[in-house]
Parts: structure tokens; sequence; C-alpha cells
């Protein structure tokens, strides 16, 4: 049996609205500070993809935290204020020694899935959840893409439903 795998990294850009539709619209992407060596390619990622396709950089709101888990709290607070199409939360949790990995990974589904459920404006889960670091490099430019583009890309899709 084989899987398909979909690199959205390589989306097509005529499924999104039109660059003067997006260049009015407001983003905000919310990123973790742990494991900014991935964190950080994510996000240059995700905020060149919106401008390339017509947000405009004054536009895109950008909140940094401390880890994975402070995401939650930091797009609820984003959701509040009312003025976002959409919000992209971007981290990466590495699987270690303990099971930290698996409570935090389960947190921050659950609350950002609850986010999307009770909030005014989506939010994009572009966290990376991997084995080991050269899991999370190959998604963040490497031979799986770059989950930062394909934050950015749902984040325009969900935002014009």
């Amino acid at each position: 049996m084989s899987t398909i795998h979909r690199n959205l990294s390589e989306y097509d850009s005529s499924d999104l609205p039109s660059k003067e539709r997006l260049a009015n619209q407001h983003y905000a992407i919310v990123v973790a500070d742990w494991n900014t060596e991935i964190t950080h390619i994510l996000l240059r990622g995700a905020i060149d993809t919106l401008i390339e396709n017509g947000v405009r950089e004054e536009n895109i709101t950008l909140k940094h935290v401390p880890g994975a888990f402070e995401l939650i709290y930091a797009s609820r607070l984003l959701q509040d204020e009312d003025h976002y199409a959409a919000i992209i939360a971007l981290g990466c949790v590495v699987r270690g020694d303990t099971p930290h990995f698996d409570y935090i990974c389960q947190g921050v589904a659950t609350g950002l899935s609850t986010l999307n459920t009770n909030g005014m404006s989506p939010v994009i889960f572009s966290i990376l959840t991997t084995d080991d670091a050269q899991q999370a490099l190959d998604r963040a430019g490497g031979k799986h893409g770059n989950k930062g583009i394909e934050g950015a890309f749902t984040a325009m899709k969900m935002a014009n439903i």
C-alpha cells in the first residue's frame, strides 16, 4: 500500500483569493522561540509567502512566545482583537527521553483546536512534532518543504472560505 504525500510548500497560487483582496486582510503569526533554529525558518517561510501573495507587510503582526505551549494563550489574545483574518501558530517540539513531548503536543493540539471551535479567527496549526532534529530540519526548508509556507497558504485559504 503506498502513501500519498502532498507538499503544500509547492502550492498553486491560483487557489488563493486575489492579491487585491489579500492586501486588505490582516494576519497574525505567533512563533515559539524554543528551537529557534527551526521555528525562525518556519517564520521566514510564512512571512515571505503572505507577502508574495499580496498581504502587505504592515498587515502582518508578529508575536514571540517562549515555547509551543504558550502559542495557545497568545493565539487566544490575538483572536480577542477580532481583526485578524487568520492566526498562524508556529512551533517545534522534538521528542525527548520523557513523556513531556506527549503532554506538550496533546495540550497544544487540544488548545488550538478549541480556539478554532470557539474563536472568530481560524488558528492554523503549524507546529512540528518530530522524533528528532533531522525530521524537524526536513520540514523547515528541507526535503519535506517548509511547514511555515504551508501554514501561510492554509491561513489565506481559511480566511477566505
